[in-house]
């Protein structure tokens, strides 16, 4: 990676500025500019977050903001309202009034005098949600977007739900990182007096998170809200999509590719959820700021920069390794197609026949349906080798040797390949299925089984059964009775090698990641030529080979920071023989770290367990811890907070305490109660 200081347009930074809202509130920015922008006015590209300019974002803000702005743009990193500086409260994520701000921040950039009118915005994750809900609203200064780690579908694809099923761990580990975030108290630097009257009444009136998604178990009206899915016609500008195989969101970057009506790319790589020029765990990280001028300077300049020339989609294919939950690079190559879908590839369908994985051009047995039975036993313990749902390149954080995870599955696997085997796009699995209870999950893992063993997760899906008909009105299963049911994988870039095998694993549990049924269930599959895994297998493409690399990472300069408590992260699975119990704990320490341009020191923790008993599936539970302090001189808070999850047969129960300090002094405590009715989950 190489730090540039010497730039196109020398800058200037203004540290704190106000956006005035037409309710009466104030959104706090920042802002890095060429220092002749008011009197030659450039191009803005706007962030708009709720993870604090101060101290969340700004080491991330450092290496490229500057960099943005030296070659002749106006980058305005805004608050949102609720969060860092800005007033209000924020009660929820992408609410109506998240985008009504944002059009009026839109309006008032297009109006500074350093503005010439142009404006595209750029986000990750939250950001990269937004940038898409605000591009459908078609504000008229909008030209293009940037949206990196982000999702179309607030139900299908986020951090909440999955294929109907809820997220064992990620549910309630998001929304106990946002009751932290969200108590976070504005800095007096900045707001002056009157922070400590602002932070009380968000301790006191920002809600748990967690209470409002537990509400809406389906797809209803909430969900539909903020998923531009439900009409991607109303996105005009243009779209750079982008994502990393091993992050949470890859999935969206095909829908919006195959669906958008105007101009869009896409960018898939190894990466996990962190922005292409930093990405590590596993990377190679690109020039993605030399990319981001070029999408930037075509859009809002009008440059011929030769973006729009190239493919549609550039991919990372990711080649076979050993199972290594720590990787720093993933092999591969970067391949490309000119359009998507592509005619480049098509279906290949291997059928489960036995505990074999054929594929239907070879000669297998008939198998009749009513006398070929195999039962799925559910082992509760089953997925805590599945990695995190959504790694932020991390220690520990992908996921490791399924090995054990396929012995307490139902595996098909092929014969060792004899050519290789390019898999680019969803795979789909369709089964004939029962189960022994009306509520009952299914899990499939697509596996790269090496000569020696070793067992690497390729691609999964998830599916809660009494969704089968959907995901907006749950329908119970009849014990007993058999389904035709297909279940879509995540989308993979993924090829393998002469030699190896491919293995499909079947379950109906995969905890933390997905909750578990209320009752322990078994499925019986008959096996018959219903039953069958479909891949999405792509020609390689010797243009391929031809393709312009991506240039080496640049940033601008990164924060003059000290280290005052190293980071560290600790990661354990343990499973207690005489209990039954198995239990994951993970601790994610970021340090002491001390802004020295700010005189300001920030510290985070956060600890998440959740443990489970063998063969009960009601004793599941999920705890997760936070402790942040801030301090400049005598000016010193903490929040702490304790938030954990269980169920019963027909409710999920979460309790949420917070408590906020200032120096030692205990100034609020909340305990928040909730229990929601269950609803086919």
């Amino acid at each position: 990676m190489n730090i540039r200081t010497d730039f196109p347009h020398a800058t200037r930074i203004i540290e704190s500025c106000w956006i005035p809202i037409s309710d009466g509130a104030r959104l706090a920015a920042r802002i890095w500019l060429p220092i002749d922008a008011e009197q030659k006015p450039v191009p803005a590209i706007l962030e708009y977050i709720p993870y604090r300019k101060n101290d969340g974002t700004a080491q991330r803000d450092a290496i490229r903001n500057p960099y943005i702005a030296g070659h002749g743009y106006a980058c305005v990193r805004v608050d949102m309202r609720g969060s860092g500086d800005s007033d209000g409260i924020l009660y929820d994520e992408y609410l109506l009034q998240e985008q009504d701000d944002a059009l009026e921040v839109l309006r008032w950039i297009s109006e500074q005098p350093w503005c010439d009118g142009n404006i595209g915005i750029i986000g990750k994750s939250w950001g990269g949600f937004n940038g898409l809900q605000i591009a459908a609203r078609r504000p008229p200064e909008l030209k293009a977007i940037i949206s990196v780690c982000s999702t179309d579908d607030r139900y299908a694809d986020d951090v909440h739900y999955m294929g109907g099923c809820l997220l064992g761990q990620e549910m309630l580990s998001w929304a106990s990182t946002m009751l932290a975030y969200n108590a976070r108290p504005p800095d007096p630097k900045y707001v002056g007096a009157r922070w400590r009257e602002m932070w009380l009444e968000r301790l006191e009136k920002t809600p748990p998170f967690i209470e409002e998604w537990l509400s809406h178990q389906t797809r209803d009206a909430f969900w539909k809200h903020g998923s531009v899915c439900e009409n991607l016609a109303d996105i005009e500008c243009a779209v750079y999509a982008v994502g990393g195989w091993n992050d949470g969101y890859s999935n969206a970057v095909l829908r919006l590719l195959e669906g958008l009506p105007g101009p869009c790319k896409g960018l898939i790589g190894p990466w996990s959820h962190q922005y292409p020029e930093s990405a590590d765990m596993p990377g190679p990280a690109i020039g993605f700021h030399q990319e981001c001028l070029r999408w930037w300077d075509f859009w809002l300049k009008g440059i011929d920069t030769g973006i729009m020339d190239e493919p549609a989609l550039r991919m990372w294919m990711m080649e076979s390794i050993d199972p290594n939950v720590s990787l720093q690079m993933w092999p591969g190559r970067w391949v490309a197609e000119a359009a998507w879908p592509t005619a480049r590839i098509g279906p290949q369908r291997y059928t489960l026949s036995g505990t074999k994985l054929a594929p239907d051009s070879t000669e297998i047995e008939a198998i009749s349906d009513a006398k070929t039975l195999i039962e799925i036993v559910g082992v509760q313990s089953n997925g805590l080798d599945a990695g995190d749902w959504c790694s932020f390149g991390m220690a520990g954080q992908l996921p490791g040797d399924q090995r054990r995870d396929d012995s307490l599955s139902c595996c098909f696997t092929s014969e060792p390949l004899t050519q290789p085997l390019e898999i680019v796009g969803f795979p789909v699995v369709n089964l004939r299925l029962s189960a022994d209870v009306p509520n009952a999950l299914l899990i499939a893992r697509l596996c790269d089984v090496a000569p020696g063993g070793a067992s690497t997760l390729i691609t999964r899906g998830m599916l809660n059964l009494t969704h089968r008909n959907g995901h907006e009105t749950p329908e119970p299963l009849v014990v007993g009775e058999q389904y035709a049911v297909s279940l879509r994988l995540n989308a993979i870039a993924y090829v393998l090698p002469v030699g190896h095998r491919l293995r499909l694993a079947l379950s109906p549990t995969y905890w933390p990641h997905a909750w578990p049924s209320p009752q322990a269930a078994t499925l019986t599959l008959a096996l018959g030529a219903e039953n069958f895994l479909e891949l999405p297998v792509r020609t390689p493409n010797a243009e391929d080979d031809a393709l312009q690399p991506f240039d080496v990472p640049e940033i601008s300069a990164p924060l003059p920071i000290e280290m005052l408590r190293p980071a560290k992260v600790e990661r354990s699975v343990n499973h207690d023989l005489l209990t039954g119990v198995s239990s994951l704990s993970i601790l994610y320490d970021d340090g002491r770290i001390y802004f020295q341009e700010d005189d300001l020191a920030y510290d985070v923790v956060s600890q998440c367990d959740t443990e489970i008993c063998e063969k009960d599936p009601l004793s599941a539970r999920t705890r997760c811890r936070w402790r942040i302090e801030h301090q400049r001189g005598e000016w010193q808070t903490r929040i702490e907070t304790d938030s954990v999850m269980t169920a019963t047969v027909e409710h999920f129960v979460v309790i949420n305490k917070l408590e906020a300090f200032e120096g030692e002094t205990r100034v609020f405590e909340k305990v928040w109660n909730f229990r929601a009715p269950r609803n086919g989950v």
